[in-house]
């Protein structure tokens, strides 16, 4: 996916659900932080892109852009990529992560605005999934350098798991980490 594919989605999403602010919490959202041409193939390789916002306590508006724009839709159809509703808590993020989001906001996206996860607090949320294609996005990220690995330790002990989770994650991370 490309910086302008996801501007795309941003100003049809908030044009769907009738709310300027749109909140992108999957792996495209490092779209929002890094340029595409320093991305690695594995951060980018997805065509979806998981919108959530942030005055949807029943999920109205996510469901109204995964029915409008969603996989298999004329939009999915016509563009090669398309948007998948979720709820905001779909997610399990680090404490603070509101206060490390990034404002996509351009003439791509009006009338609406985007607001992307900070790329570790994004890897975070990854690695609890901790799916294979999640592992991988990762692992992309930070051979490429563009994530700390000290940061995403700090992160891992910011997030709210149950403690194997944790040893899970603080052992993934470890294989990045400088030894002591």
């Amino acid at each position: 996916m490309r910086r302008e594919q996801l501007e795309h989605v941003l100003r049809s999403a908030c044009q769907i659900a009738g709310d300027p602010d749109v909140l992108v919490i999957g792996s495209q959202s490092v779209l929002g932080a890094i340029p595409e041409n320093r991305l690695p193939l594995e951060a980018t390789a997805s065509m979806e892109v998981d919108v959530a916002f942030f005055n949807d306590p029943e999920d109205r508006k996510a469901d109204q852009v995964d029915g409008a724009i969603g996989e298999f839709s004329p939009f999915h159809e016509m563009n090669g990529y398309y948007a998948q509703g979720v709820s905001v808590s779909t997610a399990v993020l680090p404490d603070g992560w509101r206060t490390r989001l990034i404002l996509v906001e351009s003439e791509s996206t009006q009338p609406g605005r985007g607001y992307t996860l900070e790329p570790h607090d994004c890897v975070v949320s990854k690695l609890v999934a901790g799916r294979e294609k999640d592992h991988a996005f990762a692992d992309a990220l930070l051979r490429a350098r563009l994530i700390d690995p000290a940061v995403v330790a700090e992160r891992i002990e910011m997030v709210d798991v149950h403690p194997l989770v944790r040893k899970r994650l603080n052992d993934w991370i470890a294989r990045y980490l400088p030894a002591t």
